[in-house]
């Protein structure tokens, strides 16, 4: 009712954001933008925010994904005129850094990993298990480049330096992302887009965060005691609530599990 009344100081209010897991298409659980797409756009626009909180917990994934979740983050600030603050817990590498250099500001714990400003793609190679088992590979194509780094075919070195220019590309795009929000707080002359990572206060040194802190109190700190706080996530389907996606789950679960275990968690 007080927010309806003019003479009346209605309290502030937070939207928080979990954005957690790997970033990907299509597999239900991860992050995308087709996912996150109404979520975001509700924490913006439902009861006027004073501010929308970002909980980042994620290694990373997709790189286009990553681009869409964070470019309709900013242009929801920009319209609405409302400050966004990125709360890294375990991690925010790769695309993870991604969203989260969609904050004005970083807030990490002691102990978050954050970094990993790179490009990277891994498979695998059976052609030696072929030959054991005595089995021919046959692929018949229409354009030279149709099959490209096939996993039961030898690597050709035509193949691998084609994949490492598609890696610049995105490197350098990823780049400019970084660069165009952090850029004033980074120090010249030190390369910071090698995919290492840095920890906590690490982190701040090298200007890929700004301060030490948790969600709560430091939001508390900036709006008073009687700040509210609003959680959105991506809502479930009665049938995914009861596990009738299970399969989905492990298989989002087991993927998760691989790549927090590149960091350690």
């Amino acid at each position: 009712m007080k927010r309806w009344i003019p003479f009346l100081k209605s309290t502030p209010t937070v939207a928080v954001l979990r954005l957690t897991g790997v970033i990907a298409t299509g597999a239900r659980g991860q992050l995308n933008d087709a996912t996150l797409g109404p979520v975001i756009e509700r924490a913006f626009r439902k009861g006027k925010p004073d501010a929308i909180a970002l909980v980042v917990n994620s290694p990373g994934g997709s790189p286009v994904q990553s681009s869409l979740i964070a470019g309709r983050i900013r242009r929801l600030a920009a319209e609405k005129d409302v400050p966004v603050f990125a709360f890294v817990e375990d991690v925010a590498a790769s695309g993870g850094y991604w969203l989260a250099s969609a904050a004005d500001e970083i807030i990490v714990d002691e102990n978050s990993i954050v970094g990993s400003i790179g490009v990277i793609s891994s498979s695998f190679g059976f052609t030696g298990a072929m030959e054991k088992l005595g089995v021919e590979r046959r692929v018949h194509t229409a354009g030279k480049s149709k099959s490209m780094l096939d996993p039961f075919q030898p690597e050709k070195p035509a193949d691998v330096k084609r994949l490492k220019a598609l890696q610049e590309d995105i490197h350098a795009s990823f780049i400019r992302q970084i660069t165009s929000r952090r850029g004033a707080k980074l120090p010249e002359g030190q390369d910071l887009f090698t995919g290492d990572i840095w920890v906590g206060q690490g982190a701040i040194d090298v200007g890929l965060a700004d301060r030490i802190g948790h969600l709560v109190p430091t939001m508390k700190d900036r709006y008073g005691d009687k700040v509210r706080f609003r959680v959105y996530g991506p809502r479930r389907s009665v049938f995914q609530r009861f596990g009738m996606r299970l399969m989905d789950d492990t298989l989002a679960t087991l993927e998760d599990r691989a790549a927090f275990a590149r960091f350690g968690l």
